[in-house]
């Protein structure tokens, strides 16, 4: 009877063990994907330019005077059409995108991250006169974004020059 009684409570032990641990782990989901969070009340054109950039590290955008958030705009050579239409295609061929906003002189799209499905904000303004696309990338949640938006926005700067030379016919 004694050892019943012990294994008993041994089992016992292990189960509150594991219904913590899967506690635990639900909240982290909530918190975790609870926070892909709404978008910033800031964004979009405000006298002619984007939303600065937070002090936080995770963002970056062509209109930044400070350097750790700078990022040279995209310049092309034929229409504000054109160039249009070439970044809605590159973005409509990356993974897990979604156009928010979509006018004659700006891009809204959110960018979701493969696993934990963080939200990026990203926007596109076209200055038709000086032949040049303004942009901003930005997270929603948390301090670093370990370099992620300055790398899509540089992938998408390839892609874009090599669309408008002619050199990719499919994104």
């Amino acid at each position: 009877m004694r050892i019943d009684i012990s294994e008993n409570m041994l089992l016992q032990k292990e189960n509150n063990q594991m219904n913590k641990w899967y506690l635990y782990l639900l909240t982290c989901t909530i918190a975790i994907f609870g926070c892909a969070g709404k978008p910033p009340s800031n964004l979009g054109v405000t006298n002619g330019r984007l939303s600065p950039c937070p002090k936080s590290p995770n963002c970056v955008s062509s209109q930044s005077p400070e350097s750790v958030h700078f990022i040279e705009p995209l310049y092309f050579k034929g229409t504000k059409e054109k160039a249009k239409e070439i970044l809605i295609a590159l973005i409509q061929s990356m993974n897990r995108t979604k156009f928010v906003t979509v006018t004659e002189d700006y891009i809204h799209a959110e960018f979701s991250s493969r696993i934990f499905r963080f939200v990026d904000d990203v926007e596109f303004l076209f200055d038709e006169q000086n032949k040049i696309v303004h942009l901003r990338s930005a997270s929603r949640i948390g301090y670093s974004d370990l370099g992620v938006n300055r790398k899509r926005i540089e992938k998408i700067r390839s892609k874009f020059i090599d669309s408008e030379q002619g050199r990719h016919k499919e994104y």
